[in-house]
Order: C-alpha cells, then structure tokens, then sequence
C-alpha cells in the first residue's frame, strides 16, 4: 500500500508523522509523508519552536507529487493533526484528486481535537471543518471517545451510547469507525477498551491500563489499524494487531523510564504483535 500521510512532524519525540510514517513502513507501506507543522517537540510540553505550514505550502508539495503522475498511485490518504483550520480543505481536495485518479484509494481521518483530560486543544474552528467537510468524504475515521463525544454532539459513557454515536458519525459518511481510548462504568478498574464498527459490525478489544501519559498513541494506533487492515483485510484482525502493537510499544516505555513513546527500540511489539487479548464480537 502507498499512503500519503498529511500530518505534523516533530524533532523530538513521536506525534504525528514522526509516529506514523515509520510503523506504516515496519508493516511494509509505503509512505509519502507531507507535514501540516514542524515543531521542535509537540506541544504537550508547554513550550515548542518551529512553524505551523500554510495551506498553500501544503497544496503546493501535494501539487508537485501530482506533477511526478504519483497521486494515482496512492491506495490510502492518511490525516491527523491539522495546526491550521485552511488546511482542511486541502485535504478534502486532495482525496478527491486521489480518488479520482484511483478509485479504489481510501481516506483515513484522524479527527486530532483533544481528549477527556484536556479538552479540546486546537483551533476552535477545527472541529466544526472536521465535522462538516473532512468526515463526510472519510472512508475510515480514528477518534479517541472525547473526539467521538465531539463530533455527533453527544456524550457517549455506556456502551449502548458509544454504539449510537458511532452510528452518528457513520451517518455522516465513514463505513469504518476505530474508537480508541474508551472508559465505561461498569469494566473492571484499570481497563482500556478500543472499538471498530465496520458497518453494522462491531468488535471490542480490552486491555490493562499502563500509569502513562503520553502524545502519540492516538497517531501511532491509527498507523497500525490501517497498515494492519490493509495486510490483513479483516477489521477484527487489524484490530487485534494495533491494539497489541500498542501496549507492547506502551510497556516497554514504562520499562524503559521514557517520557516519549517508544516506536524505534520496540517496533518488534508492533511488526510482530502478540495479539494477546481477545476481539470480542459484539454485534
């Protein structure tokens, strides 16, 4: 698979890009990453240098793969964190180059906004562009359950109401919804559950909660599922692959005393993942 992946970059550490391009590629992808920023270090720490891009720029590097005849070749857009609301609407305008020249490529939305703890984080404008243009042209869609919340105007707790907002978004035009970071009465304490709807298909996959707080998960599950989907062809085992690449990655992290997740010296957790905790099928 060829993936251009329209992201931001960082030097230090792993977000965005800098989590993405290089799982994608482990799996076997190819990546043709475009950058939507270029910071230092991602802005969780409080302090960052560097430059959100224009969306010009951005049009302008996506224009000159055009002119190389390679968007035709591309099998999936990927997207994540925007920086800049204008660059939306190169995006949504990219997709629909690429699907008009390879009808068959898919785009992967990773709504980035922000989570339960922090809130929303970007741009007040991002969202409601997201909600309004990214995700109807969006085959695949990766938000976090804050993110899910967000986009259907819904406060999703109970699993019957993280189904119904599924069903929402699904509406609004993605087939495949990927809901990471899921906390629900009722589970036993110190668990984190990850779901896929493909349709009116529905798994759920279950894992320890890891004492980490940490950029980049959201970036580099979302890497895993398509890369993994698109060896695999099964949702439910692209599932099951990313959600164990991501806890090996996440606990040999903790070993490791890292403040920064830890792709390079544990990519093995991810290439050759253990799949140790069972995809239940609940619909």
């Amino acid at each position: 698979m060829r993936v251009l992946s329209i992201q931001s970059a960082v030097a230090y550490g792993h977000v965005g890009n800098s989590a993405a391009v290089f799982p994608l590629q482990r799996l076997g992808h190819e990546v043709m990453p475009v950058y939507t920023v270029t910071f230092s270090n991602h802005t969780g720490y409080g302090a960052w240098r560097g430059r959100v891009a224009s969306a010009d720029e951005v049009r302008d590097v996506i224009a000159g793969v055009d002119d190389r005849g390679e968007l035709a070749n591309v099998d999936l857009v990927l997207s994540g964190y925007l920086g800049n609301p204008d660059i939306a609407g190169v995006i949504v305008d990219t997709v629909h180059r690429v699907k008009e020249l390879n009808p068959a490529a898919r785009y992967a939305l990773d709504p980035v906004m922000g989570n339960a703890d922090t809130g929303c984080v970007v741009d007040p404008a991002i969202p409601e562009i997201i909600r309004g243009s990214a995700a109807p042209v969006a085959d695949i869609i990766s938000p976090n359950q804050f993110e899910l919340g967000f986009l259907t105007r819904t406060d999703p707790h109970t699993l019957d109401e993280i189904l119904d907002s599924v069903a929402r978004l699904q509406d609004l035009g993605p087939r495949i919804v990927l809901v990471t970071s899921v906390v629900r009465p009722g589970q036993p304490e110190n668990t984190i559950e990850v779901i896929a709807a493909d349709g009116a298909d529905v798994w759920i996959a279950s894992t320890p909660l890891l004492p980490l707080a940490l950029s980049g998960t959201g970036d580099l599950i979302t890497s895993l599922f398509v890369g993994q989907l698109a060896n695999t062809g099964s949702v439910a085992e692209a599932l099951a692959r990313a959600v164990s690449g991501v806890f090996g990655v996440l606990g040999q992290t903790l070993d490791a005393g890292e403040r920064e997740v830890q792709i390079v010296a544990a990519q093995l957790a991810f290439a050759e993942p253990a799949c140790e905790f069972e995809v239940l099928k609940i619909r």
